[in-house]
């Protein structure tokens, strides 16, 4: 599932392709993509794109107000498979899994972003742009939402950024007695991270994933909060060496730990280790996280019987 990484990225990519540009049509494809009735879609036509931002794992369309006043907003989550392609024309094919397509026209002033959004955006054609939005696989979670004038829609519930200096107070203060590989993917605590980086930032920090916060002491805690910023830096880095949208269908191995069982630890090169559940496993390094023991695995156990 894209992170903020991945989607911080896009994110400034849909901005430098897309700031200045009305939207002239939209084509709602799968049609239980779009998950809000009101403001109805068909108002954001003619609005012109303000900006692209990020909230948590959401990017977040901003337009201009119109004659009666109050700007709107569309916020799209890609879930696990969601995909974007940006189209320079704009096609009319309807590929596998796609939830919509939305088509924006020339910039106002004719012009085109300068050469380096260009080269990052992937759309140096002044002409209209489609921007496809579809989804792998065969779930059907990904969605996008019509946000109105101080509607925060599924915004609201979210947690702070791991940017946000309210995380790195709840980091030094919080006292949660749950697992912090699941407390660091609740996205009601933190917005942005799911079960890739907090693998990785827990290995970065030697933290084992089934401590909890209120185990850790005052360096612990430091260490947990330096290594989620700096591998969501470094992975940002990598992001936004891509062109386009966010396209390939498999994000590529963009963990250091994450789905790496069996490979060397990057930091001391013990065989990394898993915890296997129903739809997912965890990864980790007894030898950095664990003081050498490994961890329960109810798959591994019923293996053994």
């Amino acid at each position: 599932m894209p992170e903020i990484p991945e989607m911080q990225a896009l994110a400034e990519r849909l901005d430098a392709a897309l700031a200045g540009r009305p939207l002239d049509s939209y084509q709602p494809i799968g049609f239980t993509g779009l998950k809000t009735a009101s403001p109805p879609a068909d108002d954001l036509l003619g609005r012109t794109v303000t900006g692209v931002g990020r909230r948590g794992k959401y990017d977040v369309v901003a337009f201009d107000a119109d004659d009666e006043g109050g700007g709107l907003r569309v916020a799209f989550h890609l879930s696990q498979g969601g995909r974007i392609d940006l189209e320079s024309p704009p096609k009319t094919t309807k590929p596998r899994g796609s939830v919509v397509r939305w088509v924006f026209g020339p910039r106002a002033d004719g012009r085109v972003a300068d050469e380096a959004a260009d080269e990052a955006a992937d759309a140096v054609d002044p002409g209209p742009l489609g921007v496809l939005f579809r989804e792998h696989g065969s779930q059907r979670k990904a969605g996008w939402w019509v946000l109105g004038p101080g509607d925060d829609g599924p915004l609201a519930d979210l947690g702070p950024d791991v940017y946000d200096p309210a995380f790195a107070d709840l980091v030094a203060h919080g006292e949660s007695n749950r697992r912090l590989n699941t407390w660091l993917r609740d996205q009601h605590v933190v917005a942005g991270i799911g079960r890739g980086y907090s693998d990785d930032a827990l290995n970065r920090a030697g933290i084992s994933p089934f401590a909890t916060l209120s185990s850790l002491d005052a360096d612990g805690r430091q260490r947990l909060l330096e290594a989620i910023r700096s591998v969501m830096d470094e992975a940002l880095v990598t992001e936004r060496q891509r062109t386009g949208g966010l396209s390939d269908a498999k994000l590529g191995d963009r963990f250091l730990v994450h789905r790496r069982a069996g490979e060397p630890c990057p930091r001391c090169g013990e065989t990394l280790l898993r915890v296997s559940y129903e739809s997912y496993e965890m990864v980790y390094c007894k030898h950095c996280q664990t003081g050498g023991r490994v961890l329960a695995d109810r798959r591994l156990s019923r293996l053994l019987r």
